[in-house]
């Protein structure tokens, strides 16, 4: 076998060896260098304007001094705006079913903003009291009579001028089967329908009636800073989607409130008014107040967490936020402490 070739390179191309080493070796040490220049260094960077980027409220690129680098920060405080409804006396308020539980909650809440609450309700000796209490005015009405939610309208408006909140809080109950039988003859027995167009009258269409007048009225202002007039807030209940056992007319009811709330909200999207809608759960409201207390411990017992039953002050917490929170809009939520109601 021979031996491998030890005959030098020729001069030529020993020249070219040599002279690729020293190319990678000096662009190599440029990179070096550049790496470790001073920031001073570099070229400045133009400062762009508010003509250059065609918005006044973006940020624009500032350079501290020639050489530095640039950092994006915003070339003029920009104040940030607050919730689209700020409550202080300007607002004023509706309330129906205002004189005691969820609904008085929601009033003593608005009025400690400063915002001017008129009270609905049949209860003449609560509502004027509370209505004392928080320096409002109470307007005796029964949301079924057409005749007397406009005069109510008329009533609180005179008193504190065209109101931007409407919270619907009036409501009846009752528990009576679809059909059922006498316990002691086995009679069939259907179920009232007035009491069930009672039941719909007060809360469904006793609601809507209420929506229909105050947004009348709402789209005579002239809108907030944002777009707003006005936000209302229903008072629907766990039982629209877990109803029990002979609830059924409360059920229908209640399930059609939630069931118009995002209709009402696009009918109403191009005037600026918002609705939204409370579903609360097991509450201690005057609706409990002649239970046994060992009923309402049974009650609270059931609720998953916590094992309580809820506050008015809680409802009226989440009322409040629907309305100053701008984006909150034609929703349904639950207030239940995640509570699935069982069928009885």
């Amino acid at each position: 076998m021979r031996a491998p070739s030890s005959q030098p390179l020729i001069p030529e191309a020993a020249h070219r060896q040599s002279n690729a080493r020293l190319a990678k070796y000096n662009h190599f040490e440029h990179i070096k260098s550049r790496a470790s220049r001073p920031v001073s260094c570099l070229p400045p960077v133009k400062t762009l304007t508010d003509q250059d980027l065609g918005d006044s409220r973006r940020p624009s690129v500032m350079v501290d001094e020639p050489g530095s680098l640039c950092q994006l920060a915003p070339k003029r405080s920009v104040q940030k705006k607050g919730p689209n409804m700020n409550l202080d006396s300007s607002i004023a308020a509706v309330i129906t079913g205002g004189a005691s539980g969820l609904g008085a909650a929601t009033a003593r809440r608005l009025a400690a903003d400063g915002v001017r609450v008129a009270i609905f309700d049949m209860n003449a000796d609560l509502g004027e009291a509370l209505a004392a209490e928080i320096g409002g005015v109470f307007c005796p009405v029964n949301v079924t009579d057409d005749a007397g939610v406009d005069a109510a309208f008329a009533m609180a408006r005179a008193a504190h001028g065209q109101e931007r909140i409407l919270v619907n809080c009036a409501g009846v109950g009752g528990s009576v089967k679809t059909v059922s039988r006498d316990k002691q003859t086995g009679e069939v027995k259907m179920y009232p329908l007035e009491n069930f167009e009672r039941i719909l009258q007060v809360n469904l269409i006793g609601t809507f009636r209420c929506i229909t007048k105050s947004a009348a009225g709402m789209l005579t202002l002239d809108p907030l800073a944002d777009g707003d007039r006005g936000a209302i807030v229903n008072t629907a209940s766990v039982a629209a989607e877990d109803g029990q056992i002979g609830q059924v007319a409360y059920t229908a009811s209640k399930a059609g409130i939630v069931g118009l709330t995002l209709t009402v909200a696009r009918d109403l999207s191009s005037e600026g008014i918002r609705i939204n809608t409370i579903l609360p759960g097991i509450f201690d409201t005057p609706l409990l107040a002649r239970a046994a207390e060992h009923v309402k411990a049974a009650l609270a017992a059931q609720v998953p967490f916590p094992k309580r039953l809820g506050r008015p002050e809680e409802f009226a917490h989440l009322a409040h936020t629907m309305i100053t929170n701008g984006y909150f809009n034609g929703e349904d939520v639950r207030l239940d402490g995640a509570i699935r109601m069982a069928p009885r």
